[in-house]
């Protein structure tokens, strides 16, 4: 079964894989990176078919370029800056840093290897590649995307009918059901409801001429963790330093729990409070996390209603209802929706991700807010860095 291209467009990825890079591109071009895939869900098996599909369509993939439109579009998004438009110009994905193998058991493997501003670039085409080709391949592609088309009704009604009150962005790249499916959902939440202030995904918005949200992930604060000068239990100092620097205080969401949000604290202090328009959050109790937000905000003397809690860890629409009623008398509430608007089907959707695992050579991790996050392959560099973060916490704590 040889499936059409999955990937059109080297727009279709998520703003802030161009945000990170960004930063990368001026600061920090010696470092070079490695992306592990890996699937959380138990007992899923990829066919030999299916690896080769994937394989093939990575070789379509890195026969794309930027087209001249896709460049003028870039360069129109008000943080991104002509000199690093310039460079993609010259970018392509490059086909021999990624590596994709299949196990006699069927467990699927894929891994980037190469100059970072290159390989995380392919973090989310190949998630794209992978889930379409898995939903595709193992099932009657008809029947999911006549079930998603009702839960999708569904939604739409409800957000017009008045069950639905927030407003939210469309997240849903990553784990799509398919490039075809994503941009229905995309145009029918944002010209039949007005609850959908944009896309993550730069391609949709550019084409629906929606808002491109996005501002960094987990990764950006990770890399800081292979750089020698940098303390460990600082990485997060450093991040923000740069991505202010960067951005001269505009595309300011920062995200917290890339080493535990407690650690972050100690870093967003009065000045990253004033330059970050808010904060996000992707793992751990949310209720929990946003109240120690608002009181975080309420330590420097910052109004939180003039602050933003961007929720986006495994959403659906209910789940987003529940924490607007609990927090829009108290801050700015916004959501990021990715599985439940793009791959919401009569099937359960995958859980799978792309993670950096080693910059220079060195191991890096996410520990995360949720202990099921964390992933690292160096177990012993994973227990080094909660040693380190545990021994700030305890040293600030004690000051």
């Amino acid at each position: 079964m040889k499936l059409d291209p999955i990937v059109v467009s080297l727009l279709d990825t998520d703003l802030y894989k161009f945000n990170m890079n960004q930063v990368i591109f001026h600061k920090h071009t010696d470092l070079c990176g490695e992306y592990y895939f890996k699937c959380r869900d138990e007992d899923v098996v990829f066919t030999e078919e299916m690896a080769e599909e994937i394989n093939a369509q990575i070789d379509h993939l890195c026969s794309l370029r930027f087209t001249h439109k896709e460049l003028d579009y870039l360069r129109s998004i008000r943080f991104i800056k002509n000199d690093y438009v310039e460079f993609l110009r010259l970018w392509h994905p490059i086909r021999e840093y990624v590596k994709v193998t299949r196990s006699a058991e069927g467990e699927l493997s894929v891994v980037v290897n190469g100059p970072l501003f290159s390989a995380m670039q392919f973090e989310i085409y190949l998630l794209e590649i992978v889930n379409e080709v898995y939903f595709r391949m193992k099932y009657d592609y008809e029947t999911l995307k006549k079930s998603a088309e009702e839960k999708l009704n569904e939604k739409i009604k409800a957000l017009n009918n008045g069950t639905y009150t927030f407003s939210f962005a469309e997240f849903g790249c990553r784990r799509r059901l398919s490039r075809e499916w994503e941009d229905v959902v995309v145009r029918r939440l944002a010209q039949e409801t007005k609850a959908c202030v944009g896309t993550s995904n730069v391609y949709l918005a550019m084409k629906y001429d929606l808002t491109p949200i996005g501002t960094y992930a987990h990764e950006f604060v990770q890399m800081y963790q292979g750089i020698d000068s940098i303390p460990l239990a600082y990485t997060n100092y450093y991040a923000m330093k740069d991505w202010y620097n960067e951005y001269d205080g505009d595309n300011g969401t920062a995200l917290t729990d890339t080493v535990t949000t407690d650690l972050f604290l100690l870093d967003f202090n009065r000045s990253m409070v004033n330059n970050y328009t808010g904060v996000r959050h992707d793992s751990g109790d949310p209720y929990e996390w946003g109240e120690k937000l608002i009181a975080h905000y309420k330590k420097y003397g910052v109004d939180p209603k003039t602050k933003l809690l961007l929720f986006s860890d495994s959403l659906d629409f209910d789940r987003a209802q529940e924490l607007y009623d609990h927090f829009k008398d108290k801050t700015k509430v916004s959501f990021g929706i990715g599985t439940f608007c793009s791959n919401d089907t009569c099937e359960k959707a995958l859980n799978i991700v792309i993670k950096l695992q080693y910059v220079n050579g060195r191991p890096v991790a996410k520990l995360s807010d949720d202990v099921g996050k964390a992933m690292c392959k160096d177990p012993e560099y994973l227990e080094y860095l909660k040693r380190s973060v545990a021994f700030r916490l305890e040293r600030e704590k004690n000051k």
